[in-house]
């Protein structure tokens, strides 16, 4: 510090010096520059003192590159950018303003905006504040979910909100003891996954489908659309049917029986649930279990599909003792509450 203050010193000094003096004082000065590159090491050791002199100076006049003995020009240059990078760091440190969102709030407006790829920012914000959350609409537009796709809503939505006018029907095989054929029909709605029909024939006739159909549905609650597989059972009569009552028929693709997920999942649960136990006997026989499985799985079977509750809603019972009501001829075990 005392060698810059020195410096500073001379510089002042210099300006009532007579010229011819500078100019041998410049001449001695460079000699001993001259004699001191000869001996002294080449890396000369430097302060940052140092460093800001040769950067000031190189601000306040570029041309003192010339000028430089003991260093390369590129070496002042490069601090003098250094110095400029911590000077805007410096400018550009966190300034206390606004506070920052917690990120529980960031993470409710982006499950808010997933959620409702429909909804903007005015109508988050507008959730936000009956929610009891204050925060800027602006905040709401910068943390909101970005969609890839255009805003629209699901196949499971549109689904979930046409399955109150959806049915699907279906034909299935069951051996009896005898090696006979006997064919269950089933139909069931898929807004409660509510088992509508059930009825057993060993001779799936057009003319018989219809009956089911119409015993299945009265008139003024038959569904929009029936979901069918093209059996050639369903002929002629059984489509005129359906004319009838007002449902659109919608047959599944050639050989693509998830088309009628539904309906097949039914048949597997009656076959798992219901038929691998029992040896059917007749039609008869047949057509009494599974009546017996059809109450069983609309009133009191839970699925995960209606919130783990039966197709025709069961009560929640917290008082009373606990007590086993066999059902579908003691194949399953219901449990209810006695008071």
């Amino acid at each position: 510090m005392d060698a810059i203050v020195s410096l500073l010193w001379a510089a002042v000094r210099s300006f009532f010096l007579p010229r011819s003096r500078l100019q041998l004082e410049i001449v001695l000065l460079r000699h001993q520059l001259t004699v001191l590159r000869r001996t002294a090491p080449r890396q000369p050791r430097l302060t940052n003192g140092d460093r800001l002199l040769f950067v000031s100076l190189f601000r306040l006049w570029p041309d003192v590159l010339r000028s430089l003995v003991i260093l390369r020009p590129r070496t002042v240059v490069r601090w003098h950018r250094q110095g400029w990078r911590a000077y805007w760091r410096w400018r550009s440190r966190a300034q206390p303003g606004r506070p920052r969102t917690p990120a529980d709030v960031r993470a409710l407006i982006g499950e808010i905006s997933a959620a409702n790829p429909l909804w903007g920012a005015p109508r988050i914000h507008g959730e936000l504040l009956k929610l009891g959350v204050v925060v800027a609409q602006s905040t709401v537009s910068k943390y909101m979910t970005r969609q890839r796709r255009p805003p629209g809503q699901r196949w499971s939505t549109f689904l979930r909100n046409h399955a109150e006018g959806i049915a699907c029907a279906d034909l299935f095989v069951v051996p009896t003891i005898t090696f006979k054929l006997l064919f269950g029909f089933v139909v069931l709605r898929h807004a409660r996954r509510e088992l509508a029909w059930i009825g057993v024939t060993a001779h799936p006739t057009a003319e018989w489908l219809a009956r089911q159909l119409s015993e299945a549905f009265p008139w003024d609650l038959a569904p929009r659309y029936l979901v069918r597989d093209r059996d050639r059972s369903y002929g002629a009569p059984f489509r005129r049917r359906l004319r009838s009552m007002g449902i659109r028929d919608r047959p599944t693709a050639p050989y693509s029986p998830w088309q009628n997920g539904h309906a097949e999942r039914l048949i597997g649960s009656i076959r798992r649930e219901c038929l691998d136990h029992f040896i059917v006997l007749n039609a008869a026989h047949l057509r009494r279990v599974l009546r017996g499985y059809a109450e069983y799985y609309n009133c009191w079977r839970t699925h995960l599909s209606v919130a783990k509750d039966a197709p025709f809603g069961r009560r929640v019972h917290s008082a009373g003792t606990i007590a086993r009501l066999p059902m579908v001829g003691g194949v399953h075990q219901a449990f209810v509450r006695i008071q």
